[in-house]
């Protein structure tokens, strides 16, 4: 696998959605540090520790053949010379499915290296009833 050089946290966060909407695996890992150290805990998931082990994860994910367009809101972004961390609630639209589904609270950490930032560290969580609520009533 070739990891891709991102010159911000941007650009790696706009490769990992594109990725993601996609499905495609290869473009996936290639945004992930390759270190033993990356951690990845999906919705209602355990925390995965391991590039193989993310690796591993995403490719199951991806197998499903389900695809979703993904449109983000309320992002927090901080950054420092060597990590950054964004946030943001996920909207997740599934073709097909006539009813939104609640949206997905994510934080992505992003490291910076010789090969440019690359993600660390994912963290997503499904949104409290209350917020979920109160977000699906927003989208009409």
């Amino acid at each position: 696998m070739t990891m891709r050089f991102f010159a911000t946290p941007q650009d790696a966060e706009a490769a990992f959605y594109d990725a993601l909407e996609r499905a495609d695996l290869e473009a996936m890992m290639a945004i992930w540090a390759e270190d033993e150290e990356v951690l990845c805990t999906h919705p209602q998931g355990e925390r995965i520790a391991g590039f193989a082990a993310v690796r591993e994860s995403w490719r199951q994910i991806f197998a499903s053949g389900q695809r979703a367009s993904v449109r983000l809101s309320d992002a927090v972004h901080r950054q420092g010379i060597l990590l950054a961390l964004h946030s943001a609630h996920e909207h997740y639209s599934v073709p097909g499915e006539e009813v939104p589904r609640p949206p997905v609270i994510a934080s992505n950490v992003y490291v910076r290296g010789a090969q440019g930032w690359h993600l660390l560290s994912r963290h997503a969580s499904s949104a409290p009833a209350p917020l979920a609520a109160d977000i699906s009533a927003t989208l009409h």
